[in-house]
């Protein structure tokens, strides 16, 4: 004996779909564009997060960090003038130190490293005879 499938409750079947209106159509079409919108805009945020963090991991063994808490050692640097010279000035910068220096008449430019007091070069500015 075989049994029938029981008909359904209401004359409307759950499983069917019926096709949308077009003003639905239209609802869905501009939910799916906003939703594509806001998953670009997540992406793009997201990748510019990660490149950021990529980008500070990355620069981060490049240089030492300033004021790391360790107290800086000190340096001492002795150079020694010419007999009768004598400082006019000096002027510090952030990649070196300048020191203007009276020779004999003569100007002269003595530059150096600021970290380490190493000298970097010297310029002699002499009168023309």
């Amino acid at each position: 004996m075989r049994v029938k499938p029981k008909a359904p409750m209401s004359d409307t079947d759950p499983d069917q779909e019926k096709p949308l209106t077009p003003e639905q159509e239209a609802a869905v079409a501009k939910v799916r564009r906003l939703m594509m919108i806001s998953s670009a805009t997540l992406v793009v945020g997201m990748a510019a997060v990660f490149g950021v963090i990529g980008y500070k991991v990355y620069t981060s063994g490049d240089r030492p960090a300033a004021d790391a808490g360790a107290p800086r050692s000190l340096i001492e640097a002795v150079d020694s003038l010419p007999p009768g010279a004598r400082v006019v000035g000096t002027a510090i910068g952030e990649a070196q130190i300048v020191v203007t220096i009276e020779v004999g008449g003569a100007i002269e430019l003595r530059t150096y490293d600021p970290d380490t007091l190493r000298p970097l070069g010297r310029l002699r500015l002499a009168p023309q005879p």
